[in-house]
């Protein structure tokens, strides 16, 4: 490529402050070296991958970042700016972006439809927000033909302690979990497998007391919890059978009716338990797959109407908010009622 401008992909990080700094002292340094103005392009690469639109959260919180950054150049940038062009914009708002090919993939043709030469990388860039995307997506976009560059930000720290004290209702909990999954493993509850059992969960106790339950426990609440797990097992299975009823239908039907799609819903859990169990629950359900989950945004992939009808009544929501909120919390609108009620609103 022989542009002569710079691309930064954006998210929200610690340090993105610092790499628009960065990127613009760099974008200085050109028009130092006689080019008579050079552009730089910073840019959110959002993917909508459904039906929601331009008005969905993620969207909305790109927008809001990407309104900062023209203030930010004129802080930094001072007398500079005016050999300085600064643009802002969302990309892959029309795609599916999940892998860091699709990634590089909207980031390259960008740079060659604004001719751009050189990509800058924040070191915390992340949209994904769960696995580390940033070392492939550099090799990628490299290979595409730009030059890469890590801006050079001084990075957070974040080494939380491994080990945190305990309390003696942590220990007992961990106990009685490691004991009664030891038993169950053993199929038995001879006098050696109690004996055995109640030694090997002792020792994982103490070896994992710190470790693995590092929050408070609340006996009474956690007891209720489990109550309630145990109800909510039963039906999640015939969720399971009817769903694969389902789906042998179709299967076995001479055309096939399938109605494939991306849909995305905001669901009313909080907190990495509801909703791992809640995406769980769905993707264990034939005819639906969680896709994607950002905080609670959860996108997930329909095989036919009746699975994504279903998905939007949102009876499995309301089963996870009965186990971890109580029967009270389960009384809530659906996901197609939410949505309906917020485009009156709008």
């Amino acid at each position: 490529m022989t542009g002569a401008g710079l691309l930064v992909p954006v998210s929200e990080s610690p340090t993105l402050r610092s790499t628009v700094a960065y990127a613009l002292q760099e974008a200085v340094d050109r028009t130092e070296e006689g080019r008579a103005s050079v552009a730089v392009h910073f840019v959110y690469p959002v993917s909508d991958r459904s039906s929601v639109g331009d008005g969905s959260p993620e969207t909305e919180r790109a927008r809001d970042l990407l309104e900062k950054i023209p203030v930010w150049a004129e802080e930094d940038l001072g007398e500079a700016g005016e050999a300085v062009t600064v643009e802002t914009t969302l990309v892959g708002t029309r795609e599916f972006l999940f892998s860091p090919g699709d990634y590089a993939e909207v980031l390259t043709r960008y740079a060659r439809e604004y001719d751009l030469d050189r990509a800058v990388f924040d070191p915390e860039f992340d949209p994904l927000g769960t696995t580390p995307l940033l070392p492939p997506l550099q090799s990628e976009v490299r290979r595409a033909g730009l030059d890469v560059t890590e801006a050079p930000v001084q990075r957070q720290r974040r080494s939380p302690l491994l080990v945190k004290r305990g309390t003696a209702a942590q220990f007992l909990a961990l106990f009685g979990v490691s004991y009664l999954f030891y038993l169950l493993l053993a199929g038995s509850l001879a006098t050696f497998e109690l004996a055995t059992g109640a030694i090997t969960a002792g020792i994982v106790a103490v070896a994992l007391w710190g470790v693995s339950l590092t929050t408070p426990v609340a006996p009474v609440r956690t007891g209720k919890r489990l109550a309630r797990f145990v109800l909510y097992v039963p039906y999640l299975l015939w969720e399971v059978v009817v769903a694969n009823v389902k789906i042998a239908y179709v299967v076995l039907h001479p055309d096939l009716p399938i109605d494939p799609q991306l849909v995305e819903f905001d669901a009313a859990v909080s907190s990495s338990l509801p909703v791992t169990t809640l995406a769980n629950s769905i993707t264990l359900t034939p005819g639906t797959l969680t896709v994607d989950v950002s905080r609670r945004h959860f996108t997930v992939h329909t095989l036919t109407r009746d699975s994504r009808a279903d998905l939007f009544d949102g009876s499995l929501e309301r089963a996870v908010r009965f186990v971890f909120y109580g029967l009270a919390a389960a009384r809530i609108p659906s996901p197609s009622e939410r949505t309906t009620e917020e485009g009156e609103e709008s």
